[in-house]
């Protein structure tokens, strides 16, 4: 693959949105070029997966970027997990042991095992099946860790602003979208994976009102969890990582 051209981000800093995804989905579908990132010091209806509310007090990061990778639709999950190493560097900056965080699959960062950040990615079809726009939501405990009803979650104790993260996770964000881009998936699997938890933990996935138990058994090469159970190794293309231990 030839070198991609460089990505010159578009820092927009707002002291209270809605919703930075909301920004970002309104701008990308008027034709904004790629690199537009939107950060808001508060957020006054943010959101995270599966449409769970994202209390956003002062001080936590709330940014989402626009990318337009002019990949297959099949590939957006790829994005996120690009994404997921960025901010794992980003954050790991702040920690004297790094060894402290571990990405969750698919869209987590956790502290200890508690979740510290989460990535939320949005995204729009061109005719063809291929991504028109592709929006990262990303949300980070700097400073407060708000309760969540279904799991624990932790802080980085960061004394720097918002503002100074999200130049550091850009630049990772950049650093990894060049690497997609001129030698496609498979380092930032192996990036992921070297930061996921160790192969063998114990995991428990939901899909829907079902769940299927197994251990971890790494990534597919195109991101899908793999999850290997008593007789086989299944692959999670879609669910939610409840157990890990």
């Amino acid at each position: 693959m030839s070198s991609p051209p460089p990505l010159t981000w578009r820092l927009a800093v707002h002291p209270e949105l809605p919703s930075t995804a909301d920004l970002v989905a309104q701008a990308a579908a008027a034709g904004e070029a790629e690199g537009l990132a939107v950060l808001a010091l508060r957020q006054t209806a943010g959101r995270g997966r599966a449409g769970r509310a994202w209390e956003s007090p002062t001080g936590n990061l709330y940014l989402s970027v626009l990318l337009r990778p002019q990949t297959s639709a099949r590939e957006a999950g790829q994005w996120s997990l690009l994404a997921s190493v960025a901010l794992a560097e980003a954050a790991g900056a702040l920690l004297a042991d790094q060894g402290r965080l571990a990405l969750k699959w698919p869209n987590d960062l956790l502290l200890d095992g508690a979740k510290c950040a989460g990535i939320l990615a949005e995204s729009n079809l061109a005719p063809g099946g291929t991504l028109e726009w592709l929006s990262l939501g990303i949300g980070v405990n700097l400073a407060h860790a708000p309760a969540l009803p279904d799991r624990p979650t932790a802080h980085l104790g960061a004394t720097e602003p918002p503002e100074a993260f999200a130049h550091r996770l850009l630049a990772r964000l950049s650093h990894w979208r060049d690497v997609a881009l001129t030698a496609g998936f498979a380092p930032v699997r192996a990036a992921w994976q070297a930061l996921a938890m160790p192969p063998g933990s114990a995991l428990r996935v939901r899909q829907g009102n079902a769940y299927v138990e197994g251990h971890y058994a790494g990534l597919a090469e195109d991101g899908s969890l793999l999850l290997h159970t008593e007789n086989t190794t299944r692959r999670i293309i879609a669910g939610e990582v409840e157990g890990m231990r």
